[in-house]
């Protein structure tokens, strides 16, 4: 069994935890969990860029003048790509960068970034979370008094929008719902809190 640390507000430590490793795969799938990281990373590419190739750009195809005795080097089309304004020697085309990851393979890449977060004593808990309204500096009072000061990671159980509106304008912060958590943004971010709710949720979770 895993023991995670659970915080008060004031960033004191209150409890433990407890965390059946065997629930989150016993152990971290470096190879999977670098695939997952790939393959959300890639899906999030629009792939939308075109150029014009030779054929592409209107000029004519006349050639510029004649092959010999002008002293000038050997020219055909406008068209070239060797001159301003002429198509690209290698055009770019529009394509579909996304990478399939079937579900399990997305619930144990999730696992595994859970327990890589836990053994790297990177996640810790905190009850009592709540905001009666949007404030900034509330949040920012509990990142400080959790000693948090890289990027990182909240996971609710529920929408909450004061929460979300408190967070939103300290850097490097990101919320998410557990229901909607993936691989790539626990992995991606330094540190994660979670409230008790959302916890048993992620350990729970098989519909990653």
């Amino acid at each position: 069994m895993l023991e995670v640390p659970v915080y008060n507000t004031d960033g004191k430590k209150i409890d433990t935890f407890q965390v059946d490793e065997a629930s989150l795969g016993s152990q971290v799938n470096v190879d999977l969990l670098k695939q997952a990281v790939v393959a959300y990373h890639a899906n999030r590419r629009q792939g939308t860029v075109k150029t014009k190739g030779r054929g592409e750009v209107a000029y004519s195809t006349r050639k510029l003048y004649r092959q010999k005795g002008t002293g000038n080097a050997r020219r055909g089309a406008q068209s070239t790509n060797l001159l301003r304004g002429g198509g690209h020697a290698f055009a770019k085309r529009p394509r579909d960068f996304r990478k399939a990851l079937p579900r399990k393979m997305r619930q144990a890449a999730l696992r595994s970034a859970i327990l890589a977060k836990i053994l790297g004593q990177d996640l810790c808990i905190v009850q009592g979370l709540a905001a009666e309204a949007p404030k900034t500096k509330t949040m920012a009072a509990l990142l400080k008094n959790l000693e948090i000061n890289r990027s990182c990671l909240l996971a609710l159980k529920d929408r909450d929008a004061n929460l979300y509106l408190s967070s939103r304008n300290i850097p490097d912060l990101t919320v998410r719902v557990a229901g909607e958590l993936n691989a790539y943004d626990v992995a991606t971010r330094q540190k994660m809190v979670v409230t008790p709710d959302a916890m048993q949720a992620l350990c729970s979770r098989e519909d990653a």
